[in-house]
Formats: C-alpha cells, sequence, structure tokens
C-alpha cells in the first residue's frame, strides 16, 4: 500500500501537452472530448493552490460506507457532522480537506473512498476500476501528478464502457454513466457539449509521430502487445508530425480567445 504524502501535498506535477493526446488515445479520444470532461469535473485543475489535489468529501457516502456490524462509527460521524443519509442535506464547504481528514480519523479507507479525486473528480471507491489496488494507492498517485489522475479517469472510463460514448458523443449517456442518473438536474451533458464545442475551435497539440521509448511503455501493454483500454481498431493520432510538441496549450488557449474578440 503506497503512503500518502503529508497534507496531501505530493510532487503535484501539472499535465504537459502531450498528456492529453497520448492518454486519450488509449481509448480513440481526442483533446477535445477529455476536455471537456477535466472542464465541467474540476474546471481544467487537479490541484489546488496548495498542490493538494482537488477533492469533494460526500457525507452521503461516507454515510454508506460506515454500515455494517463493530463499533458504531456511523453513529460518530453523523454527531460530528461527517455524515448524513441523504446527498444534498448540508451545503459543501469551500474546503472538503478538514472533513476528509477528521472523518479519516473514524474510518480511513472509507473516508478516502468517500472523496472524489482530482482532474476526473473520481470517487475514491472506484479506484479498482482506475486500476489501483486500493484507495491509498489512487491518492498517493493522484498527489503527485495530474498525469496519475488523468490516467485513472480513462482507465474507469474504459472499465465502465462509457468510452464508446465519448467517442460518438454521446453527451447524455456518458454523463449518465459518469455523473449518475440525475445528471440533467444539473445540466451536465449540456454542459459536456459547450466545453466540446469550445475546444473543437483551439487546434489540438501536435505530437512526434513516434513516440519515444518512455511514452510507448506507457501506453504499451506487454502481455497483450496492444495499446491499454484501445478499441479493436483504434483511430490514428490526428495532427501527427515529425517536428514535435507544439504549440503548447496556453498558446492554443490565447489563440482561441483572440480569435473570438475579433
Amino acid at each position: 500500500m503506497s503512503k500518502i504524502p503529508q497534507d496531501f501535498v505530493g510532487s503535484a506535477l501539472r499535465l504537459s501537452d502531450i498528456d492529453l493526446p497520448t492518454i486519450g488515445a488509449t481509448i480513440g479520444c481526442g483533446e477535445d472530448e477529455i476536455h471537456a470532461v477535466l472542464d465541467v469535473e474540476s474546471r481544467g485543475s487537479g490541484f489546488d493552490k496548495h498542490g493538494r489535489p482537488i477533492i469533494l468529501f460526500e457525507p452521503h457516502i461516507f454515510y454508506r460506507l460506515l454500515s455494517g456490524p463493530g463499533p458504531d462509527l456511523r453513529a460518530r460521524a453523523v454527531r460530528e457532522g461527517l455524515a448524513y443519509e441523504n446527498w444534498g442535506e448540508k451545503p459543501y464547504p469551500a474546503d472538503s480537506y478538514p472533513r476528509l481528514k477528521a472523518a479519516m480519523l473514524i474510518n480511513e479507507t472509507a473516508a478516502l473512498k468517500s472523496a472524489s479525486w482530482g482532474l476526473g473528480q473520481l470517487l475514491g471507491s472506484n479506484h479498482a476500476a482506475a486500476g489501483y489496488a486500493t484507495v491509498q494507492d489512487m491518492v498517493a498517485a493522484f498527489c503527485a501528478s495530474e498525469r496519475n489522475q488523468l490516467a485513472g479517469m480513462i482507465a474507469f472510463i474504459k472499465s465502465e464502457g462509457l468510452d464508446r460514448a465519448l467517442r460518438n458523443h454521446k453527451w447524455a449517456d456518458f454523463a449518465r454513466g459518469y455523473n449518475g442518473p440525475s445528471y440533467a438536474k444539473n445540466q451536465y451533458s449540456t454542459r459536456l457539449l459547450r466545453r466540446f464545442l469550445f475546444w473543437s475551435d483551439i487546434k489540438d497539440t501536435k505530437v512526434f509521430a513516434h513516440a519515444d521509448a518512455a511514452t510507448e511503455t506507457r501506453l504499451r501493454d506487454p502481455k497483450a502487445g496492444h495499446v491499454v483500454g484501445s478499441p479493436p481498431a483504434p483511430a490514428p493520432l490526428t495532427n501527427v508530425v515529425q517536428g514535435g510538441a507544439q504549440p503548447g496549450f496556453w498558446a492554443r488557449f490565447a489563440s482561441a480567445l483572440f480569435r473570438r474578440t475579433v
């Protein structure tokens, strides 16, 4: 089991320009689709100003996970205001970490599973679908880099069979599986479409025609001999050139804003 860094502050490495196209390609998706999900879930940022993963602690999930035999931990959590039965009973605080840390004193694993983490706001209880043996392993990895957060989100999307809906821009189908059956209440699918259209107006990152050894190692499954999570006949990366990763994300973003103001 990996050790979670003190105060959840790890390396906190940000995404590089080629992370989205290379990791997204493992499920046959381009940058625009992935950007749309990240924007809706976390406004495109995996870490807060302190270098901690963006989180949202969910007391109703903590309530559910504390059921079962043994000490009445649920009653203690309810008394301390850390758990309640139904979603939406109380407003969320601006910072979820005090709640999370207090909940960890009651039951660490249940507390970590009750928070959503990082770029994709992946619930800790989905650690296995994200490719991690324990929720502690997932949290430690997510403290290290946004790349790990993105890879975990993509693994979850593939595990849940949502990659086809995302590739085919079936926003309602994707929203139902990723956000839950009540996705329409907060216009989740509509917001996905809006962010997709925004990013469609920005040129994709150009990547090397031939990935370097490190990138190939990350993407290739040594047992199966194919790109992890790829569809049976994956589409090749678009806008591939020999010249390297350019232009950068912020240059493309600024360019899009300029085009919209003229």
